[in-house]
């Protein structure tokens, strides 16, 4: 929200938000703006856009209520619990006729920045292997995240949502022609998913072209460190890296590889905290509608179910 309103290019009107400590936060941020009631009661203000940042039980139904209203939307991920949910969503948006973001924010990210166009130009030669790593030591802090009802999986849809997105997209969305995967919890195979989360997930994608995706990621890992967080890319020519610097959640170095050499391309401190929906905004502040780039929101989403096996 600081982001957003940071940046001069929209007016913050009013805020929902039903915990007192976080909507006086809020109102500090936009002083200008009121609180109100529910999504129903911010949906009948004059407005053009909503920021939806709710359970993600929520994000499907309230998203489409949203652009079924005519404003355009930026969620949290994940945008849905399933396939069916997301696609709903992204035929709501298209069917309005209006920009719908996703906080996929490591896109955004000054080391993706440099890495991405490295890919696209074919500077590593044929990229036959990636490698994302998403290990959370603490695990979220909220108990709806362990009630598969209202978060839709564990450590797969929170944290490796980001690590497909973020792979499927580097490559240009190539097709994911297989998918293998291993989910634990407390270090024992996921025996029932309707009952219990993942906090642990090894799953394997081939894509194709030939090239291998491994994807690893957890809540409450022994670390021994805070975050493990990497985007690694394997080519014939040559390889890049983004890795998190220390532990941290936010400061990340992106690398590229010649065999045994590392050649620096960005450093933190780089904040991109906000800069998803700060995109979102400049588009939407541009008099952008639906972009058909949303279907990949999809195909993420497709991918998640294959590793749940759903």
């Amino acid at each position: 929200m600081a982001a957003l309103a940071a940046t001069g290019l929209a007016e913050i009107v009013a805020v929902a938000e039903p915990d007192d400590n976080g909507a006086a936060e809020a109102l500090a941020l936009a002083p200008g703006a009121k609180r109100v009631d529910g999504l129903d009661a911010l949906l009948r203000e004059d407005i053009d856009a909503v920021v939806i940042a709710t359970p993600s039980a929520a994000h499907a139904e309230q998203s489409i209520a949203a652009l079924d209203a005519g404003k355009a939307v930026f969620c949290q991920k994940p945008l849905g619990r399933t396939e069916p949910e997301v696609a709903e969503v992204v035929e709501a948006a298209r069917r309005a006729d209006r920009l719908l973001g996703v906080d996929l924010s490591y896109r955004q990210t000054a080391a993706m920045g440099v890495i991405r166009p490295l890919l696209d130009a074919g500077d590593l030669g044929h990229v036959f292997g990636v490698d994302v790593t998403f290990h959370n030591a603490w695990g979220p802090d909220k108990p709806w995240f362990y009630d598969p009802k209202l978060s839709g999986g564990g450590c797969v849809v929170d944290l490796g949502v980001h690590l497909i997105d973020l792979a499927l997209w580097s490559l240009g969305w190539p097709e994911v022609h297989g998918v293998e995967s291993r989910l634990y919890a407390k270090g024992a195979p996921l025996a029932d998913p309707s009952a219990q989360v993942e906090d642990y997930a090894v799953a394997t994608l081939d894509l194709a072209g030939g090239t291998v995706v491994r994807l690893a990621c957890s809540w409450g890992l022994q670390a021994g460190r805070e975050a493990v967080i990497a985007a690694e890319f394997f080519g014939t020519e040559g390889g890049a890296s983004l890795r998190n610097v220390n532990g941290s959640f936010y400061d990340l170095r992106a690398e590229r590889h010649h065999h045994i050499r590392a050649e620096s391309l960005a450093e933190p401190p780089d904040e991109w905290g906000g800069r998803a929906a700060v995109d979102w905004l400049t588009r939407l502040s541009q008099g952008a509608r639906f972009d058909d780039e949303a279907r990949h929101l999809v195909t993420v989403a497709r991918v998640i179910d294959r590793i749940y096996g759903r």
